[in-house]
């Protein structure tokens, strides 16, 4: 089997995750929404192999109680839907009481857990064994 040659880079197309815009303030009664527009987004099969789907919580504003349980509700109906989500643009603040709570998120633009960031070198010890 032969095929031609094409000039150039080879045209690649890339899988980016469907988006969720998350925006404030939030009220206890404002979940469904969201919620339904998540599951909605995973059943058209949005977010690739997976069901990746990013909430952008950029515009959350001042976190709080309320923003923990969109978050929480927001990951349950994306696991019964076989699916996950990932957050985008997370404030400290908000990274700081999801962590105090107990709920894990994976978030973009952060390191994979125990990979040391880009440029960060370890320190050598005199005597260390060379590896």
């Amino acid at each position: 089997m032969s095929y031609a040659r094409t000039a150039g880079l080879p045209i690649v197309d890339a899988m980016t995750p469907p988006v969720l815009v998350l925006s404030g303030p939030l009220a206890r009664d404002g979940v469904s929404g969201p919620c339904d527009a998540l599951r909605a987004l995973l059943e058209r099969g949005g977010g690739g192999p997976g069901g990746v789907v990013v909430c952008d919580v950029g515009g959350l504003g001042p976190p709080g109680l309320a923003a923990v349980d969109l978050l929480a509700r927001l990951q349950l109906t994306a696991r019964r839907a076989g699916g996950r989500i990932r957050l985008r643009d997370p404030s400290p603040t908000l990274c700081a009481l999801l962590d105090l709570v107990g709920l894990r998120f994976e978030t973009e633009g952060q390191p994979e857990q125990r990979e040391p960031p880009l440029g960060v070198q370890e320190a050598v010890e005199p005597g260390d064994p060379v590896v």
